[in-house]
């Protein structure tokens, strides 16, 4: 965090000289009943070496008079009390060194859960049990390794044990150990989690259905409860900073335009009192933008524990055999359903803690500022919010054609508008510069103004006028007076100027490329609608019929006659001609039918059905009839 020129010092004594500069500093405030972290003592050395105030050259080596009067001031700060500014310093070195992000908050947490269970896996994998004691003690641990890495009970419960013990004899019999034993020691580990997940989804289907489930607590209802609670706390704390800031607002405003009074109000450390109260409202709105996103996965994952539970129970019934293919997957998503609620109550304690934590760094309002001085200083005063001031000036809009230079961006011209990084977190930067560091809200309506990169929002639009007369001129200012309050490089994201005070969360992003604009406008093409001429050829004919039909017709006109006619009525008008085919009779004969029949043969047998005789004598009579008579 700090770094010194090191032309005349090498690197290892220059970082000795650092640390032990630390170390008295942390030293000194000790014996004054202060406990100082070293992440604290390093920023305020930092902080009073870029103040210019104080007469420190960074670029030349540090003499031992040079660090002694380092000391006693770095010492005499970390020791006022009463200087919100102090105050604002340590909650922002607090909130670096606890808060980070949910993607890496999870990834920790988990590393920590696994190396917790190293030991215990490590007596499974390596173990060379022959026995049946040796055996029966194996499976025991296995059991207590299912039980801590599912987190669903205690390993001393005995009825928490005998239900995993069933639950886990269901898929994984004690005489399997044998088989598990010739794995290698990567199949074990991979088994042993697969395991864990079955007898977890095992269990959460048994609590479901009223069946085990001992030592289970119920996370849903419990996200279910704490979250809006948290929200609502964060909302209450989060409404109080703003009103504070908005009364600092509307005093210093008045002290702007009152010389007199900036005076007689210095001591009083106004405007450190409005940075300490706008990081905690910064700080606030970040950690709830994390609850509500807590609060967006519990809901969805709410659901997706409803539908696996009934998926279950459609396939399980009451059959009592059941293939483990149909059943095992979704005993395993259910765990791994299970797995992100216990993250989620994890994140949402540290979230809560994280809040109550940044509480005390404002204890220097009451004492500064009681409610009598407070409206004293109001008396006579209209206190804006921020979304006033954005109303006031909702329709005070930048006119492009005042500037042909400058590019500024729109909501209505840029499709990525409310991703865009803008410069001193949205606060307008004219008013900064000029009101030697009133913070006033920038409002995106009135345009962004786009130069070297970067992102500028105003207040006004006479502001925004002027800043962009002069942007280097007003950029400079506002990191000289960062210089003097140190506080304003993280409150203002102003890291990229002052490197070597980049807050650790923030690490990670100094290589990234920030989010460009994506400008949109009406715009319109035209193009012909047939560049190259044709190429079709009309008369191309492909049925050789069709040809023959033409040729045909063709060759029969070379054989007719146009007559045409013109009367008195007629003759001064235009010409008219027609072509006839002439009438003519014909006919072809394909076929004839024709047919022939010849007469059915028929015979008749005479005696068949006997006489008296007791011989029968039967006559052939052909009663066919003749061709010719037919």
């Amino acid at each position: 965090m700090l770094s010194f020129s090191q032309a005349r010092m090498p690197p290892t004594q220059a970082e000795s000289v650092i640390k032990n500069i630390i170390r008295e500093i942390g030293q000194e405030c000790a014996a004054h009943g202060e406990i100082v972290s070293e992440t604290l003592a390093a920023f305020m050395v930092k902080a009073v070496v870029l103040d210019p105030r104080n007469g420190f050259n960074m670029d030349r080596t540090l003499m031992k008079s040079d660090v002694q009067k380092l000391v006693k001031l770095c010492v005499s700060r970390l020791l006022d009390s009463k200087n919100p500014s102090l105050d604002t310093i340590k909650m922002q070195v607090y909130f670096d060194m606890n808060y980070t992000s949910r993607e890496e908050f999870l990834e920790e947490h988990h590393r920590i859960l696994e190396t917790r269970l190293g030991s215990v896996v490590r007596e499974i994998t390596d173990n060379r049990a022959c026995t049946r004691e040796e055996l029966g003690s194996l499976y025991r641990k296995v059991v207590s390794y299912v039980l801590l890495r599912s987190g669903l009970g205690s390993p001393t419960d005995i009825k928490v044990v005998r239900e995993a013990t069933a639950a886990l004899q269901s898929i994984f019999p004690q005489a399997e150990l044998g088989t598990f034993l010739t794995l290698s020691k990567k199949d074990k580990e991979r088994q042993l989690k697969e395991l864990t997940m079955i007898v977890t989804g095992i269990r959460l289907f048994n609590r479901d259905c009223a069946k085990g489930g001992e030592g289970i607590d119920d996370l849903p209802a419990i996200l279910q409860e704490a979250i809006p609670a948290t929200t609502q706390h964060i909302d209450s704390q989060l409404q109080t900073a703003q009103d504070q800031a908005y009364r600092y607002t509307a005093i210093l405003e008045k002290v702007a335009k009152n010389p007199l009074m900036s005076m007689e109000l210095q001591p009083f450390m106004l405007k450190e009192a409005l940075y300490n109260v706008r990081q905690y409202e910064i700080f606030l709105q970040i950690i709830l933008s994390d609850i509500i996103t807590c609060a967006q996965e519990v809901e969805m994952m709410i659901k997706q524990l409803g539908a696996h539970l009934e998926q279950l129970k459609m396939t399980i019934k009451s059959k009592t055999a059941v293939p483990t293919s149909q059943v095992f997957p979704t005993f395993i998503a259910l765990s791994n359903l299970w797995t992100s609620f216990q993250d989620e109550t994890v994140l949402v304690s540290v979230l809560s803690n994280l809040t109550t934590h940044l509480e005390p760094f404002l204890g220097t309002h009451e004492l500064l500022f009681p409610e009598k001085v407070m409206q004293n200083l109001l008396d006579g005063l209209t206190v804006k919010t921020d979304v006033c001031r954005m109303k006031e000036h909702m329709e005070d809009r930048v006119h492009l054609v005042d500037f042909r230079k400058q590019e500024w961006l729109f909501p209505e011209t840029t499709a990525n508008f409310d991703k865009l990084l803008i410069q001193y977190r949205g606060f307008c930067a004219y008013t900064f510069a000029t009101t030697d560091g009133l913070l006033l809200p920038g409002n995106l309506a009135i345009g962004i103004l786009k130069y070297k990169e970067k992102y500028y929002t105003f207040s006004t639009r006479d502001a925004a006028y002027l800043f962009a007369e002069s942007p280097e001129k007003y950029i400079d200012l506002i990191k000289e007076k960062a210089k003097k309050n140190v506080e304003l490089i993280q409150l203002l994201e102003l890291h990229q100027q002052f490197e070597t005070l980049i807050p650790y969360s923030q690490m990670k992003d100094v290589d990234k490329h920030p989010i460009k604009p994506i400008t949109k406008c009406e715009s319109s093409t035209q193009t012909d609608t047939h560049i190259l001429p044709p190429t079709i050829v009309r008369s191309y004919e492909w049925n050789e019929w069709e040809l023959r039909r033409k040729a045909i017709k063709l060759a029969n006109l070379r054989q007719k006659v146009t007559h045409s006619v013109q009367t008195d009525l007629s003759h001064m008008r235009r010409e008219n001609c027609s072509q006839v085919y002439p009438p003519k009779d014909v006919s072809t004969q394909s076929m004839r039918e024709g047919g022939t029949r010849v007469p059915r043969p028929q015979i008749y047998i005479a005696g068949l059905r006997g006489g008296q005789s007791k011989i029968t004598c039967g006559v052939k009579v052909n009663l066919t009839r003749a061709v010719d008579e037919t």
